[in-house]
């Protein structure tokens, strides 16, 4: 693990033990650090930290101001942080099911949500459950017993839909029209490619380790793949269009009658 990186989350489990006490009883690192796939200057540190009961509303607050990026300077982009009680991770309900949520960082636009009816439906309630998803198969224990102990997968007919709903999320959002390379679709291609991968076969890869067993299979859009792979290092993403047509297809084949 990257040194800033891991520094980082010792500092944020020791101020989590701080305000939260006892009722911490567990602190997973996920997204592209739980599957070691950490880019520094493009990825986010994503955690989760898990509580035997409910958080207070204050506790919920002094966590938040306790982590925020000007608190403790986060080494990525950013940090996305969510709390979880010890059922609802172990439930394996599709619903978000958080405590707090915290976003921030020096390129990520601040964001504390105390409760999930606080999250707005347009920015997607899909996101919580995929991640414990992930956390079940990857998360890396910085505190506590191991992820896959108490984090449930969740259902696969749930599993579908909330892919579903991810897709159509991006699908939904603006995207330039033309031939010229579009920031952000490399991301847009990538997710679909990590998406197709858990449903085809059962395990959740990095963005880019989909992509490249995707490219290895030999599938037909393996030119736009490759191009968002290259993106991730600096090359131009593929377009607009290329990425849609992309989403489209991986959305089509989830929704595909079994």
């Amino acid at each position: 693990m990257d040194t800033d990186v891991r520094r980082y989350l010792d500092d944020l489990v020791a101020v989590a033990r701080t305000v939260l006490g006892e009722n911490l009883i567990g602190a997973y690192a996920a997204g592209s650090v739980g599957l070691d796939a950490y880019q520094p200057g493009r990825s986010d540190i994503d955690v989760a930290l898990l509580c035997a009961d409910p958080v207070p509303e204050p506790a919920k607050r002094t966590l938040v101001a306790g982590l925020r990026h000007e608190a403790l300077p986060c080494p990525a982009r950013g940090l996305e942080l969510v709390t979880y009680r010890r059922a609802v991770a172990a439930s394996g309900t599709p619903e978000p099911g958080f405590e707090v949520e915290l976003n921030t960082g020096a390129r990520m636009p601040f964001r504390a949500t105390y409760a999930p009816a606080d999250r707005p439906v347009a920015d997607g309630h899909f996101w919580y459950a995929l991640d414990r998803s992930i956390l079940h198969q990857h998360g890396y224990p910085l505190l506590g017993p191991p992820a896959a102990e108490v984090f449930a997968d969740v259902h696969p007919a749930d599993l579908r839909r909330l892919l579903v709903d991810a897709l159509t999320w991006w699908l939904a959002l603006p995207t330039p029209p033309g031939d010229e390379p579009a920031a952000g679709a490399e991301d847009a291609v990538l997710g679909a490619c990590r998406s197709l991968v858990r449903f085809r076969y059962g395990r959740w890869l990095a963005k880019t380790d989909a992509g490249q067993r995707l490219v290895a299979e030999g599938d037909e859009a393996t030119p736009v793949i490759e191009r968002s792979i290259a993106a991730r290092l600096g090359g131009p993403p593929p377009t607009g269009p290329q990425a849609r047509a992309f989403q489209q297809r991986v959305l089509d084949e989830i929704t595909r009658p079994l």
